[in-house]
């Protein structure tokens, strides 16, 4: 069968929007993403100037998920520049989250952190590494089945007030919705709100890393810039709105220490006040090493996703250990755990796991649980 068939082979869809609008996404990226990182900003205006136009708001029923269930899939953070710049020529037969694709679109709902800014003007900030991608980046993404980005991360204003003004200019017109980040801080907090079979899903991005971007980005009433975890208060309240609207609530957030696979107390102590807020699922990125994961009461709770699409070997050991982390969740209680191991390779890419190499990976990810104070929980 074509490509794009194949990609979907093992969704739990059979025939929906998504995996209609997988199939367009590939075409679009194999045509459109095929220019250098320098295309014009100005393509995104070509793409639907809603998220809904592109991605399907509700998917139809599947035989074999009961009434009230739902699968999420989380990746760690995706960047084209570099290596990874290639990834942008998208092909039916070679998606930018290659192999892994398969994983991602399997789930009802797919969510990655993109880390770079979308320009290609701006003046770099003060900062040692900086990170730019054309509007393309997001058509790529859609077509290896990811349903939703984060911005709210280190790197979204890397090249300044210029840079952030077409970063928000790719959102506003992206094929797949953008979280965290806005022109406001009413629209960086606000939730992503999606009725998947019935089940409404909320979904709420924040940036807790402590640096330039959050200090000096950090949106306000009327100022452009990223959701702030450091503000507990509104991200908090955030979490409650979205609680007040969905069945399932998912945070994802940009925490931690980069190189440390134990969580710090500051992710340990929001962990905690998100869950009670009524947050069923937190995910995050930003230590570029795959930390910890289980439950904390009724919540499920991935300190770390490491590394997903990424430019280079980050100088920590087994940073290129990656992986697809999916729950399946039944009437709003997480019932079921997986997770796809991936090693990074030399292109940047994810690459499936089998085996040894495999065991390799899950093995080291089980042993984080204990320094991250999470139960086991419900297996698949």
């Amino acid at each position: 069968m074509p490509a794009p068939a194949r990609l979907r082979a093992h969704s739990r869809h059979t025939v929906t929007a998504k995996a209609s609008v997988l199939a367009l996404g590939v075409l679009l990226a194999s045509t459109a993403c095929s220019g250098s990182p320098s295309a014009a900003p100005a393509a995104v205006r070509s793409a639907p100037a809603s998220p809904e136009a592109a991605v399907a708001v509700t998917a139809q029923p599947t035989p074999d998920l009961p009434p009230g269930t739902i699968t999420l899939a989380f990746g760690g953070d995706v960047h084209f520049t570099e290596r990874t710049a290639p990834r942008l020529n998208a092909t039916p037969a070679d998606p930018a989250l290659g192999p892994m694709s398969k994983t991602v679109a399997a789930a009802d709902f797919a969510m990655v952190n993109l880390e770079t800014a979308i320009t290609t003007r701006g003046a770099a900030e003060p900062k040692l590494y900086h990170f730019r991608t054309p509007p393309s980046a997001l058509t790529a993404l859609q077509a290896s089945g990811v349903d939703a980005v984060s911005m709210a991360n280190n790197h979204a204003v890397d090249y300044g007030p210029a840079g952030l003004a077409d970063t928000l200019d790719a959102v506003h017109h992206a094929p797949i919705p953008v979280l965290g980040i806005g022109a406001n801080e009413a629209e960086a907090y606000k939730p992503y709100v999606k009725n998947i079979r019935g089940v409404r899903l909320a979904v709420v991005a924040a940036s807790q890393v402590m640096d330039l971007t959050n200090d000096k980005f950090r949106a306000g009433p009327r100022k452009p810039g990223i959701a702030s975890a450091l503000d507990q208060a509104k991200l908090i309240a955030a979490v409650k709105r979205a609680k007040a609207e969905a069945d399932v609530v998912v945070v994802y957030l940009h925490w931690g220490t980069e190189g440390q696979s134990c969580p710090g107390p500051e992710q340990k102590s929001i962990a905690a006040k998100l869950s009670a807020a009524g947050a069923t699922a937190v995910v995050g990125t930003h230590a570029h090493v795959m930390l910890g994961s289980g439950m904390l009461g009724r919540s499920y709770v991935n300190y770390g996703l490491g590394n997903l699409l990424w430019y280079g070997t980050s100088p920590y050991p087994r940073s290129n250990d990656s992986g697809i982390a999916t729950l399946t969740i039944a009437h709003g209680k997480v019932v079921k755990q997986a997770f796809a191991p991936a090693v990074v390779d030399g292109r940047g890419v994810p690459m499936p796991q089998s085996g040894a190499a495999a065991k390799s990976v899950t093995d080291r990810l089980a042993s984080l649980r204990g320094c991250a104070a999470l139960s086991p929980g419900p297996r698949s």
